[in-house]
């Protein structure tokens, strides 16, 4: 497993990534606005925005096949996405080792919008609950998702 800062020449893959994940999971979490606003959120000038900010890493199998990615803004988790076809394989623990270690460097606590196919995996982390959101979306449908955080254990910070 290697986890590498994206390029420009990246912006593709992502973008990819994150749609066939969204597409092939969220459907059975969410109603259609809600899946198609997730979409629309991680558009295509949203990811290349970030790749310009240097703050979207990509996940690669053995074989160098992207597999997954993740977005780091200051403290907070964003655009945590493993293909279908690649997950309870590691790679989404790998990334979210990589995120929170990268954070902990700076910060004494992650942030993370939780939606509902990962709460789970957060809460088993140690990550608590901190706000409630529910957003209108189209179809007159809704979409729910808990911000977590999750504190930083003494000795984790870096010190300056």
């Amino acid at each position: 497993m290697d986890i590498r800062k994206a390029t420009l020449s990246d912006l593709s893959i992502i973008k990819r990534i994150s749609e066939v994940t969204i597409s092939e999971i969220y459907p059975h979490y969410y109603p259609k606005g809600a899946v198609d606003f997730f979409l629309e959120h991680h558009s295509k000038g949203n990811i290349l925005d970030d790749i310009k900010k240097g703050i979207v890493y990509l996940c690669f199998d053995a074989s160098k096949n992207a597999v997954g990615t993740v977005t780091i803004k200051n403290n907070e988790i964003c655009r945590l996405f493993v293909l279908p076809s690649y997950q309870n394989k590691g790679f989404g623990t790998e990334m979210l080792d990589f995120a929170e270690k990268t954070i902990f460097q700076h910060y004494s606590k992650v942030i993370l919008d939780a939606s509902l196919p990962a709460r789970k995996l957060y809460l088993k982390r140690g990550y608590r609950d901190i706000e409630f959101n529910i957003i209108a979306t189209g179809d007159n449908d809704f979409l729910c998702y808990d911000v977590m955080e999750k504190q930083a254990q003494i000795g984790c910070l870096k010190d300056y």
